[in-house]
């Protein structure tokens, strides 16, 4: 009867070409901007970004949905919204016509509890996961690239130790009296997740929560390189096999061939 539903579910779903939505998932270790290749992948095909549960959250209070509505009554006491309602709001979500094609998923699921709840909600729709892109980069990068980040709180301008240091600095050890901001002089600050004491803490939670989730989507992993220039890591997803459908934004991309690979990744080709 549960395979005959979500059969039923997958033929309701499916689209002009008679396939189902694909479904992509994101995911890397905290301060890899895997944002940027959610919408660099929006942008080249049919797939909506669904970039953070915490947008989708708001959307769904916005819109008066019953989870949204379930949602803000938890909030609103201070609570955190249970795992289960959050894949329900994403069902409501993946129900909308920009979601026909597939969705990608930034970020989530960060946990096992997630990835079996969200597993259980796509049998349910007839859909699965299609592919998993793991972005990958050695810690000590990772550290140089997060920790050397300063900002100019007032005006928003951002500044790196290494890769785009303040005039002031000239050498120096970076702190307070030695990074200022090149229009006004004041001091830069750095976000309370940039320290290195923060930024050890978000990787022990990815590798003790996240990094388990992995091994559940083996089948359809991809891991790529970070460490490297965003063409760069375009070219390793090009040469992929299973991934997306129709694009748009190719050249604006600067990545000529990356339809035919995406295709062949996700199984439209």
């Amino acid at each position: 009867a549960a395979a005959a539903a979500a059969a039923a579910a997958a033929a309701a779903r499916a689209g002009k070409n008679g396939k189902v939505q694909k479904v992509v998932l994101l995911l890397g270790p905290p301060g890899i901007d895997t944002g940027t290749h959610a919408r660099m992948l929006e942008q080249c095909t049919n797939f909506a970004n669904l970039s953070t549960t915490g947008n989708m959250l708001q959307e769904a209070v916005a819109q008066g949905t019953e989870l949204g509505l379930a949602a803000k009554k938890v909030t609103d006491k201070g609570g955190l919204v249970s795992d289960e309602m959050i894949v329900g709001i994403i069902k409501e979500r993946i129900a909308a016509p920009d979601c026909s094609e597939g969705f990608i998923l930034d970020g989530f699921p960060g946990t096992a509890k997630q990835a079996e709840i969200l597993d259980k909600m796509l049998i349910q729709t007839g859909d699965r996961v299609d592919a998993l892109i793991e972005f990958n980069i050695p810690e000590k990068i990772l550290e140089e690239r997060v920790c050397g980040l300063w900002l100019h709180k007032a005006s928003g301008r951002s500044y790196h130790v290494k890769f785009r240091p303040p005039r002031s600095l000239q050498g120096q050890s970076p702190s307070a009296e030695t990074m200022k901001d090149d229009v006004t002089g004041e001091s830069l600050v750095q976000r309370p997740d940039d320290t290195l004491e923060a930024l050890r803490k978000r990787l022990e939670a990815y590798h003790a929560q996240t990094e388990p989730i992995l091994s559940r989507y083996e089948a359809v992993r991809h891991t790529i390189n970070a460490n490297q220039a965003i063409d760069k890591v375009w070219r390793e997803i090009e040469k992929l096999e299973r991934l997306a459908t129709k694009f748009s934004a190719v050249e604006e991309l600067k990545v000529p061939s990356l339809q035919t690979s995406l295709l062949k990744l996700i199984g439209l080709a």
